[in-house]
């Protein structure tokens, strides 16, 4: 096993005036797999870079392994080098290793052991020999052939340069090059993208195991859950990132746990609050219920009255100190999960078919010959790259026309989410074109800093200044805030942190309408509540051989 932790200290980094890591620090020690979850934003990829030594903390300090591996972008070759040239790279020292080795051992069967060079040789034999077990050197050659074939890469010819694959598949070789070196920390940003389920799976295997550190950020709740011994959450916190021991699933129990005890700490305040309010106005002043003066006091009357106003005095004091340290450090209020806001839906959507479709066919794109979508659906459609999942969505939406039948209900309210989202007026900023889009009263009733899926700077901004991901939160925060009676959702959970992602998925169970998600995201396939239709035809023209 490796010997060497990865350890950070109180890194920071921002980019201009914007803070984005503010003293964060993280020990991982040989044999843990640290998850880095959070918003888009919250600094995953930075920390990343500045744990791999590709960027500079502004301060701070970190301690790094000699053989760091860690998942660029792009792989550090030029595009005229060849499959061959990476994996011999990525073989180089577990074959120089060896060679050193038997170098050692011929060299130690030649010196007697009392040579004065014998001593150092032994040394540096046994060097060798723990750097060849924690790479596991001898199956190294084996190793490269099944980690390209896991990857979906064994059909590729050695000879072939990396400019004539695709990027795909420059990013799945990147990873297989650092999966077969197994450097004593391995450093992974988005390692499941360009990865099928089956190459996704081999992913996670070979991740666990690894003897020495991984580091991955990633959205893919799978991965985490199969992978992660450890999980630090990125979002700012009071007292800076969590670390979570366990895997996504022990994350998302800790977490509900945290909300639970939230809450209820929350609700405790608020009647406490009450209580402290109530005092100082009314029963502070109160002194046996209102009772007259008996008999024995009205000759000290004036001592006794004295006594009792100072008494009184001092518990609304009392009272009011309370209530001022409480309201001034009062928890707030647990933000609401992200729910669907029913408001104009009709009720006769509660029953009978909203769509209806016979012998659609989309040339080159989809072949589908029947599909109903009854008033309260739960759809999941899958199927691999280029079946036609999308096209689907944009049929059912009427923003595609094939030939067959499509029957829509007359009136029916459809919204699409789209993976590329595009607005009118780009100039316009994202609050801008969520109140102008609802309308003031629906937008007054569910603001758009209530749905959390944009933070209030990037509300402020024009909607064209807004990342891809960005833009496509504020369209589902549009269809959340005022739902259809059918939601297409198009890869729904792409750009979502996994925490906003548990709760769209809760929100979609229970949300109204028909709802038919298109995805890619084995958590929410593994975990569908309702039906599934797979596409995979393709049609051709009428005609075509």
């Amino acid at each position: 096993m490796s010997r060497h932790p990865l350890v950070a200290h109180d890194l920071v980094r921002a980019f201009g005036a914007r803070p984005v890591l503010d003293g964060v620090s993280l020990v991982a020690a040989p044999g843990h797999r640290i998850g880095l979850i959070g918003e888009n934003g919250t600094g995953k990829s930075t920390l990343l870079r500045l744990l791999a030594g590709a960027d500079e903390p502004d301060s701070g300090s970190v301690v790094r392994p000699p053989d760091l591996g860690y998942l660029h972008q792009e792989m550090p070759f030029d595009l005229g080098a060849t499959v061959a040239d990476v994996v011999d790279d990525a073989l180089r020292e577990a074959h120089d290793v060896l060679a050193a080795l038997d170098r050692l051992t011929a060299a130690l069967a030649a010196t007697p052991e009392a040579a004065p060079g014998y001593s150092d040789l032994l040394t540096e034999y046994g060097e060798r020999l723990d750097r060849a077990q924690e790479t596991d050197a001898w199956d190294a050659d084996r190793r490269a052939r099944l980690v390209l074939d896991g990857l979906g890469l064994g059909d590729i010819g050695y000879d072939r340069t990396l400019g004539s694959i695709s990027g795909g598949q420059r990013g799945r070789l990147a990873l297989g090059a650092l999966l077969i070196r197994r450097p004593s920390a391995l450093l992974l940003d988005e390692p499941t993208n360009h990865l099928d389920d089956a190459a996704a799976a081999f992913l996670e295997e070979q991740l666990r195991g690894l003897p020495g550190v991984v580091v991955l950020a990633s959205h893919d709740r799978t991965l985490l859950d199969a992978v992660c011994t450890d999980l630090v959450d990125l979002d700012p916190a009071v007292d800076g990132p969590t670390r979570y021991g366990g895997n996504y699933t022990a994350y998302q129990a800790e977490k509900q746990a945290e909300r639970e005890r939230w809450q209820r700490r929350f609700a405790e305040e608020q009647e406490e609050l009450r209580g402290l309010r109530h005092a100082v106005a009314v029963t502070a002043h109160q002194v046996a219920k209102g009772r007259p003066p008996r008999d024995n006091e009205k000759m000290g009357y004036d001592a006794t009255g004295a006594r009792v106003e100072h008494q009184v005095s001092r518990r609304v004091r009392n009272f009011a100190r309370r209530l001022h340290e409480l309201e001034r450090d009062q928890v707030r209020k647990p933000p609401e999960p992200l729910r669907f806001r029913a408001s104009r839906l009709a009720s006769t959507v509660a029953e009978g078919l909203l769509v209806s479709v016979r012998d659609l066919r989309v040339p080159g794109r989809l072949a589908l010959d029947r599909l109903d979508i009854p008033a309260t659906d739960r759809l999941l459609v899958t199927g691999p790259n280029g079946a036609g999942k999308s096209t689907l969505l944009a049929v059912l939406a009427g923003g595609i026309e094939g030939s067959g039948e499509v029957r829509r209900r007359r009136g029916l309210r459809v919204g699409l989410l789209t993976q590329d989202t595009v607005f009118a007026r780009p100039d316009r900023t994202a609050r801008q074109t969520y109140e102008l889009a609802l309308g003031p009263e629906r937008a007054e009733s569910v603001p758009l800093r209530s749905l959390g899926l944009l933070a209030p700077r990037d509300a402020a901004r024009a909607v064209g200044e807004l990342s891809v991901g960005q833009r496509r939160r504020l369209a589902l925060a549009l269809l959340v805030a005022d739902p259809p009676e059918l939601l297409l959702l198009d890869e729904p959970t792409n750009h979502l942190s996994p925490r906003l992602c548990d709760e769209l998925e809760e929100a979609l169970g229970t949300g109204p309408g028909a709802v038919v998600v298109a995805s890619h995201d084995r958590w929410l396939r593994a975990r569908w509540p309702g039906r599934q239709v797979a596409v995979g035809g393709v049609a051709q023209p009428r005609g075509a051989a």
